[in-house]
């Protein structure tokens, strides 16, 4: 049963509430307050490194990526690449010289690399296979294509009479003998095209290389990325890395490296408190009065005029003057 007098004290103060929460003032205060507070707390005291890796395991590990989040994210590419935008602007417009510079420098400086990759390069099978094609074909294009072979009369006849004189004479044909000297000596060839890339690429030419191809590139428009980007297939390539995704979100591996990722995050920074861990993420006190107030005031402001702050506030007000021990206070009897 309801009390008239604890009726008129709810009403009282959901009144009073009502009135505190529709002025600006006091929202902004309060916010504020709340700011001050939470800004000194520090990440152990509020959380555990469990609770942020279930949180982190459950809701990007274990959630699924929805069909219209999929959607959206190949719309919004195709946004960006159509936009009219990339039909006046360069690409020197959005990335600064400097930058491309050391960039330029960095790639360069890095000889040892370099020249390991080079290395791995040319010693691998596939690119010894493909050396030998490439000089089989020149000489075979040679024989039977050269200039020589066009403009000066009998000597395309005396090529193919010398050819058949050889392969007479070894009882071998000339285009095996050619492949076997090169499988033979593929080591050496590809010993001498290690050095000839390196003399190529020293870190002087290479240096020189990308900042030419800067040059070339800078004043293209940024349309041209659609040449390398078909519009019309983003739904099927998104697609295809969602499905990468999908499968790599599943992995003990991915799980792993989350897990460890987050722990020594949460090491480093658990005794430190949230002024320093938002300010990490250029999240300060003038941001959180200026910006993000303004950004939340709103809301507030509609919770009390529908009147939603004022039922749910009500809840516990009942609860609150309805318990035995506020009864006591009031000297009301339960029930009456």
């Amino acid at each position: 049963m309801t009390h008239p007098m604890i009726e008129q004290l709810i009403d009282a103060q959901l009144a009073f509430l009502d009135q505190e929460f529709t002025q600006a003032d006091t929202i902004q205060n309060e916010f504020k307050a709340f700011y001050l507070w939470f800004r000194k707390q520090t990440l152990q005291s509020i959380w555990s490194f469990e609770q942020i890796n279930q949180l982190l395991q459950k809701q990007i590990l274990a959630t699924p990526a929805s069909e219209f989040l999929i959607e959206q994210i190949a719309e919004h590419i195709r946004f960006a690449l159509i936009h009219p935008s990339n039909d006046n602007a360069c690409i020197e417009d959005i990335i600064p010289v400097a930058t491309i510079d050391k960039i330029a420098q960095y790639v360069a400086s890095k000889s040892s690399h370099r020249k390991a990759l080079i290395k791995k390069v040319v010693n691998n099978p596939a690119f010894s296979l493909m050396l030998t094609q490439l000089i089989h074909h020149s000489i075979q294009d040679y024989m039977d294509n050269s200039v020589m072979n066009k403009k000066v009369p009998g000597v395309g006849r005396f090529m193919k009479m010398g050819k058949s004189v050889l392969e007479s004479v070894t009882d071998t044909n000339l285009d095996d003998t050619v492949k076997h000297y090169l499988q033979k000596n593929i080591i050496k060839i590809s010993q001498l095209s290690e050095q000839v890339i390196n003399q190529h690429f020293d870190d002087d030419k290479l240096y020189h290389f990308q900042a030419n191809l800067w040059h070339r590139i800078k004043k293209q428009p940024l349309n041209v990325v659609r040449n390398y980007v078909e519009v019309n297939d983003l739904p099927k390539t998104v697609a295809m890395g969602h499905e990468i995704w999908e499968y790599l979100r599943q992995t003990d591996y991915l799980k792993q490296q989350v897990h460890d990722g987050v722990y020594a995050w949460y090491i480093r920074n658990q005794q430190r408190p949230f002024d320093l861990l938002l300010h990490d993420l250029n999240i300060d006190e003038a941001l959180i009065e200026h910006e993000l107030q303004n950004l939340l005031a709103p809301i507030i402001q509609q919770l009390v005029s529908s009147e939603h702050l004022k039922t749910r506030a009500r809840i516990y007000l009942e609860k609150f003057y309805y318990s035995e021990q506020t009864l006591q206070i009031l000297n009301v009897e339960k029930g009456v």
